[in-house]
């Protein structure tokens, strides 16, 4: 990462079907080697599934289940002193948005047996109604910032 410039944003394309930044986002997430139609098929299967099973559009389900999972506040190390801190932060709309396709896509990826789209489609679920591994990662992060609160002081 360059200390002199900071880097410009990228913009993100839609999907070609939805017609969705999020959706082209978690894709992007997904895929692997660069198997992009892979992971579009991965994708539109778990939307399909979504749509079936909730009787819902399943763009709303899916934006109910990244805004569920979306942290708030993160904790990152800060050395003051000789002693390293977990200072408490808030997280950007951008980052929390990452980190919540991240942690759904890290859950369908530890659970085993099924298809990747049957995982995808059942932890999109969870997460929309606030359970899941990505919801439980979140509250994992949450109570960390909350624990170290008395080093928000040594905010940057």
């Amino acid at each position: 990462m360059s200390r002199r410039h900071t880097q410009k944003k990228r913009i993100v394309m839609p999907d070609p079907v939805y017609d969705s930044r999020l959706v082209e986002l978690i894709v992007r997430q997904l895929m692997r080697q660069g198997k992009k139609s892979l992971a579009y098929r991965i994708m539109y299967s778990s939307m399909n599934q979504l749509a079936k099973n909730t009787q819902q559009d399943p763009l709303l389900v899916i934006e109910q289940a990244i805004r569920n999972a979306t942290p708030l506040l993160e904790v990152k190390a800060r050395r003051i002193g000789g002693s390293t801190y977990q200072v408490p932060l808030e997280v950007a709309p951008e980052r929390g948005t990452a980190l919540a396709i991240r942690w759904i896509l890290l859950a369908c990826r530890s659970k085993s047996g099924k298809t990747m789209s049957n995982r995808l489609t059942s932890e999109l679920l969870e997460a929309s109604k606030n359970t899941g591994s990505a919801i439980r990662k979140r509250d994992e992060v949450h109570k960390m910032a909350e624990a170290n609160r008395a080093f928000a002081k040594y905010r940057f």
